[in-house]
């Protein structure tokens, strides 16, 4: 009995090909342009000497590069810190079905839609002495508030700032995951009589970690890539206290033109935030896996 196989069809490939195209050029040109600048020092249009690594090993020596690290590190960690048990706060107490359900997710979800600079103009008004909410009302509380003269109180703006515009991010997430638990669970530790938090710790949270690692990933990876709000709203002072990596590089780029070491320097920034993401995925992974086998034995 013999058997036919029908022909492959290889004309599909045809459809993704545009896709490929767009990230030739989107992506993967841009880069080995940044490599080449890398590696050479530009003197003119026409003349150009390679130097290897010299520009990788001038720019870690960089004191300004260690200050924007030790800056970006604290308030990637403090967005975290405080982002996601918010966010999660947020969504367990939002609606989980009915007209309040849309409402709350539309007002929830509002924050999103502002734009970048807007979001760092906002607060610059906001954080005013003179006519701000928050800045006159703290003038009036006794509190000497100036996040343009005090180096703490711009840290804290800047962080607040993000708080307002994307913890409600990790609040939709959360809430995607809320919703998306079967009654069964809650059917059945209701018969068991578990408490609010035995709910919350064996149930919500567990079948909430797919997402809460998406939450993390995304917030880590847009915190450690922040410049607009905080350029906007401070300009990176007082003195250099939320200059943070993004600026830095724009500084090399554009304010000083040393393309070499601003090349080198993005490559580098790249290696970090890949590198922290992968350590972060690895970590969340591994905690999972040892809540189940926790969990089965």
């Amino acid at each position: 009995m013999s058997t036919t196989t029908k022909p492959v069809n290889q004309k599909a490939w045809f459809l993704i090909l545009p896709v490929f195209i767009c990230v030739a050029f989107s992506a993967i040109l841009p880069l080995m342009t940044v490599v080449n600048y890398s590696v050479q020092d530009i003197i003119s249009p026409e003349r150009r000497v390679f130097v290897g690594t010299e520009w990788f090993a001038a720019v870690m020596r960089d004191g300004d590069l260690h200050e924007a690290l030790w800056n970006q590190l604290r308030f990637s960690a403090a967005v975290l810190a405080v982002e996601l048990p918010l966010g999660i706060l947020l969504a367990l107490a939002m609606p989980a079905t009915g007209w309040r359900s849309s409402i709350t997710l539309v007002l929830v979800a509002l924050s999103l839609l502002v734009p970048l600079n807007v979001v760092g103009t906002i607060w610059q008004i906001f954080a005013r002495t003179d006519i701000g909410l928050m800045g006159a009302t703290l003038q009036k509380m006794g509190i000497e508030y100036s996040y343009t003269g005090n180096s703490v109180h711009a840290w804290l703006t800047v962080l607040l700032m993000d708080v307002w515009h994307w913890t409600p991010l990790v609040a939709l997430l959360a809430y995607a995951g809320l919703r998306s638990i079967p009654d069964a669970y809650y059917q059945a530790a209701r018969i068991d009589g578990a408490s609010k938090f035995a709910v919350f710790r064996y149930i919500q949270l567990p079948k909430m970690r797919g997402v809460l690692m998406i939450a993390v990933l995304l917030r880590f990876m847009d915190s450690f890539m922040i410049y607009t709000e905080p350029f906007v709203l401070t300009g990176g002072g007082p003195g250099n206290t939320t200059t943070f990596l993004s600026q830095y590089l724009t500084t090399k780029a554009v304010g000083q033109f040393d393309l070499g070491p601003a090349a080198a320097f993005s490559l580098i920034y790249f290696l970090i935030i890949l590198l922290f993401c992968f350590v972060l995925y690895n970590w969340m992974q591994r905690l999972g896996q040892t809540e189940k086998e926790s969990h089965h034995a």
